[in-house]
């Protein structure tokens, strides 16, 4: 590799270091000559002129905070010597951009399922999902009961998800467990889905069963344990034979791109988290919604300190304020719990050369790329709109994660310069920011977009990844699938009784 730093915007006052720089090296950027005073480790910044303190620190072209000493051209600077310049609630003002993107419809095509109501589905899959915390021992039981009689064959992945909700709830938490496990219930990912109730939880599998409206029976069906006479595992047993037999019929068939759904996701960040990963993902949003696709964007407190940017791009007034509210309603969240807005990035987050949360905000937006914004949702909602979408979420990974694949994403794209291995409850796909993790976890990274840095054109990357993610929505299985790593999580914010 022969780029050891990166000045992202003309505007900036710092550069990347691309590989560690050695403390009385030359660097030299637009013709001028730094001398660099201190180790810096790769990802992290290095200081292109001298700066007062109390003066912005720019990246991206964008304050990232502000100086907390005066600081020296060369020097490496990092979270000791920037604070965030985030505060408490804002107003904003619409200014709408014009967005202007030339991509050709290519008429890509994935093989995926089509359902009953006329959506579809990238995995058939057949799913256990108990109503509360208390029958989790008999969903996977379940589970592992129709994996050794089926072999598991005839379908794509027979999975329990227990979870530790569904009593002792009140308010918005209730609400926010049955909006989720509705959710999966529809989503078009599972080919049979067999509900489980104890029977005297706060999420009454009778009312539940109301809540999710209108399902195919062949394929959903529900029991409640504390009805059942005998042994409540047999019994649903017989149940769940019956619909994985109707699953186990479908096979996929041609679908157009137009239908698949991704979430945008970033979590264990890093220096190169806005410049390889996260752009090659607003490269492929874009691509995928001149395509007719969809694309999600949550992470809402990871939005704060370019918040604007989307709320400029939002296609009319009324998302706008939708947007604001998105925005605004987190902060207040933050506030109301006594808690500051900018209490962020993570400790890894700034062990990779993060320092605060505009930065990290000002990287991570950038995987929604530059189309409008169509549709604004809450926590818990299904996606109504095509294009690019916001959702109400917290950036605790598998919060978020599990919100994006329930609100309809057919898989989640999971960008991440430290490494993870979970997954939710669709596939999960990993893209390192860096090579280095790539090759050290291979079991866990499915898609290295550190061979950006590597002088391999933006352009060429993306157009892999377009081929990489038709074949994962044709069945190819990512890292989560095959370790068996599927688990779910739902945002509480009350008193648990």
């Amino acid at each position: 590799m022969e780029t050891k730093y990166l000045k992202i915007n003309p505007a900036d006052n710092v550069a990347v270091a691309i590989q560690p720089l050695k403390a009385g090296e030359t660097i030299t950027i637009e013709g001028q000559d730094i001398n660099v005073l201190q180790d810096t480790p790769a990802g992290h910044k290095v200081m292109l002129t001298d700066l007062n303190q109390g003066e912005d620190i720019i990246k991206y072209g964008y304050p990232i905070g502000h100086a907390t000493e005066n600081l020296k051209k060369g020097q490496w600077v990092n979270e000791n010597q920037i604070k965030t310049n985030l505060a408490g609630l804002l107003d904003y003002t619409y200014n709408p951009v014009k967005v202007e993107l030339d991509i050709p419809n290519e008429g890509l095509t994935f093989k995926g399922y089509h359902r009953k109501n006329g959506d579809v589905g990238v995995r058939n899959e057949v799913w256990i999902i108990p109503t509360v915390g208390c029958v989790n021992g008999i969903a996977n039981q379940l589970a592992e009961r129709l994996r050794q009689e089926t072999g598991g064959k005839g379908v794509d992945a027979i999975v329990s998800y227990p979870h530790n909700y569904g009593c002792s709830q009140l308010g918005d938490d209730h609400e926010n467990t049955k909006k989720i496990l509705r959710d999966m219930v529809l989503h078009p990912n599972a080919g049979a889905v067999l509900v489980v109730g104890l029977g005297c939880e706060n999420n009454q599998p009778d009312v539940f069963k109301e809540f999710v409206g209108e399902v195919d029976t062949e394929r959903v069906q529900y029991i409640v344990t504390q009805k059942i006479e005998g042994d409540e595992v047999e019994e649903g047993m017989k149940v769940l034979r019956q619909i994985y037999e109707v699953a186990s019929k479908d096979v996929r068939t041609d679908v157009p791109l137009s239908e698949l759904r991704v979430g945008l996701k970033c979590g264990g960040s890093d220096g190169f988290s806005g410049i390889t990963a996260n752009p090659l993902l607003g490269m492929f949003s874009d691509y995928l919604i001149a395509q007719g696709g969809t694309s999600v964007l949550t992470e809402v407190p990871e939005m704060f300190g370019a918040e604007t940017i989307l709320m400029n791009r939002c296609e009319n007034k009324d998302l706008f304020e939708q947007t604001v509210s998105l925005i605004n309603d987190f902060k207040s969240y933050f506030l109301s719990h006594g808690e500051p807005v900018g209490e962020n990035p993570s400790p890894g987050n700034k062990a990779g050369g993060i320092s605060t949360l505009e930065e990290k905000a000002l990287g991570c937006t950038q995987k929604c790329g530059k189309d409008y914004v169509r549709g604004v949702m809450g926590y818990g909602e299904r996606l109504s709109h095509k294009g690019l979408n916001l959702l109400s979420a917290p950036g605790n990974d598998l919060v978020a994660s599990t919100a994006l694949a329930s609100c309809g994403c057919h898989m989640v794209l999971f960008t991440t310069g430290r490494g993870t291995p979970f997954g939710t409850f669709v596939p999960t796909m990993k893209i390192s920011t860096n090579s280095a993790l790539a090759k050290n976890k291979p079991t866990w990274i499915d898609f290295n977009a550190g061979v950006i840095v590597e002088n391999e054109p933006m352009d060429v990357t993306c157009r892999r990844f377009i081929d990489y993610v038709i074949r994962v929505a044709s069945g190819e299985e990512v890292n989560n699938e095959k370790k068996g790593y599927r688990e779910i999580a739902i945002f509480k914010t009350g008193v648990t009784l």
